[in-house]
């Protein structure tokens, strides 16, 4: 299994990039973000990507890196309010949108890699969410169907991983990425710890490593603090 391992972001994707492609980017937030292999795209200059993740991340880090150099032709997400270029592309209508549901989206990546094709459900009914797509009703409750979705390149982060791919995500980093890991064609990690075979417990693996084809371990990260709150300081 030792083939898994790549030595940088950038040796990773050697191969499995290409103009016009759809990728897969787990996180939430900045929270679980595949920093490096994002930046690694970046200077490929790979373009027309449809990207598929929760949000677009913010002016300057995370898929907004993508976002200033134009690279993104489509953004399938739930939550973009964080970014201003993002809504800067948007309304000038340089940059396709198609919003989900936070729940639906992460159904829709669920079923993809699980083969599913598609699934009905009552969110958005009777929204713009609904418009376009079949309706069909269950006992006595109108439901819209919602298809699948899978991607060329998924890319993940995990807190630790082993040789062959095993993966186990850290706290809020166990978001979307286990289920991204499933929908790509091709599947990336990059973990914070690579550890020796057989050091993770089999019960505590969140991605099993027959879904990762590629793993490097990143160079350095960021625990950026998306929205700082802090409380009034007192007289």
């Amino acid at each position: 299994m030792a083939d898994k391992l790549y030595p940088n972001a950038r040796a990773a994707l050697e191969g499995v990039v290409f103009d016009g492609m759809t990728l897969l980017s787990g996180g939430f937030g900045l929270c679980g973000i595949p920093e490096n292999l994002i930046a690694a795209l970046r200077e490929i200059g790979v373009k027309r990507l449809t990207c598929v993740s929760n949000n677009a991340g913010v002016d300057g880090f995370g898929l907004g890196l993508l976002l200033e150099t134009r690279q993104i032709a489509k953004m399938i997400s739930s939550y973009v309010g964080e970014n201003r270029e993002f809504e800067r592309q948007y309304l000038a209508e340089e940059l396709q949108l198609e919003f989900n549901p936070q729940g639906t989206l992460a159904e829709r990546i669920r079923a993809g890699g699980a083969g599913i094709p598609g699934f009905y459900t009552r969110t958005g009914v009777g929204t713009l969410v609904s418009e376009g797509k079949e309706h069909k009703v269950f006992n006595g409750e109108e439901y819209i169907l919602e298809t699948g979705i899978t991607g060329d390149l998924a890319i993940v982060k995990a807190w630790k991983g082993d040789p062959s791919g095993n993966l186990v995500y850290r706290k809020t980093a166990r978001n979307f990425n286990p289920t991204m890991a499933t929908a790509g064609r091709v599947t990336i990690a990059e973990v914070e710890q690579l550890v020796p075979a057989g050091e993770l417990d089999p019960d505590h693996i969140h991605t099993p490593g027959i879904y990762v084809n590629r793993i490097i371990v990143g160079e350095k990260y960021e625990k950026r603090i998306e929205q700082l709150t802090v409380r009034k300081r007192e007289a």
